[in-house]
């Protein structure tokens, strides 16, 4: 095997390119979205798949969805700005998915040894959808982290973007109304909205704490090894 196609040249590579990508997002800002907005001249329909392009772009370079959530309520409305934020999701899904998968699992497979990563790996690689969709819907999993993860497993690309499409779309949601209304704080869309953002914060940050004990390295304590008792010659007297 070449050089260029060996497993940890690739991860390298990969760890380059993603390192380039976070200090181009530092230097270009692309959350200037939300204030300066979408340029006028574009159509919706192209503005909004160049939008998604861009989201894409940017959750595969770490940018928080978040942020991108709420910039695409506040250029495109509720509606719009829905569609913009899941197609950019599962854009931006797909590329850091893509990345893993070619650069970085076949050097990163030896090393599942632990019993979290072990059993993470197996529940994806067996039930790609299912899983894919409760770790999209629960709040408290970084979404890079994730797209990662499922590259290193063996899941498949159908159930991997499909779920995420479905699975992000209440979190998505909520964010892109907030930004939509976010000129009028008191409105019961914004309410309904942060709400709902702080509640599903507030429900990850408990069951984060509750299973806590779960990540505890088990340590296993090893019997001490039994010697045999030492004979020695009694004396005798005469």
């Amino acid at each position: 095997m070449s050089l260029l196609l060996a497993p940890r040249t690739r991860l390298s590579l990969l760890v380059v390119l993603l390192l380039a990508a976070g200090a181009c997002v530092v230097l270009y800002e692309p959350q200037r979205l939300l204030s300066q907005g979408w340029p006028p001249e574009l159509p919706v329909g192209v503005a909004v798949l160049v939008f998604a392009g861009a989201y894409g772009l940017c959750t595969a370079a770490f940018v928080p969805r978040p942020l991108l959530n709420l910039a695409a309520g506040a250029v495109f409305g509720t509606w719009f700005g829905l569609v913009a934020a899941v197609a950019g999701t599962v854009v931006g899904a797909g590329i850091a998915f893509g990345l893993g998968r070619a650069m970085g699992q076949e050097a990163l497979r030896p090393y599942l040894r632990g019993r979290w990563l072990k059993a993470a790996d197996a529940q994806l690689s067996r039930h790609g959808f299912r899983s894919m969709i409760a770790v999209r819907i629960f709040p408290g999993v970084p979404f890079a982290a994730a797209n990662y993860i499922a590259a290193v497993s063996r899941c498949g690309w159908a159930p991997f973007l499909c779920a995420t499409a479905l699975g992000t779309v209440p979190n998505t949601a909520a964010y892109v109304i907030a930004g939509a209304s976010a000129s009028s704080p008191g409105s019961p869309a914004f309410l309904v909205s942060f709400g709902f953002i702080a509640v599903s914060g507030v429900i990850a940050a408990v069951v984060a704490w509750r299973k806590r004990h779960r990540l505890a390295p088990v340590v296993a304590y090893e019997p001490l090894p039994q010697h045999p008792p030492v004979v020695t010659a009694a004396s005798h007297g005469p």
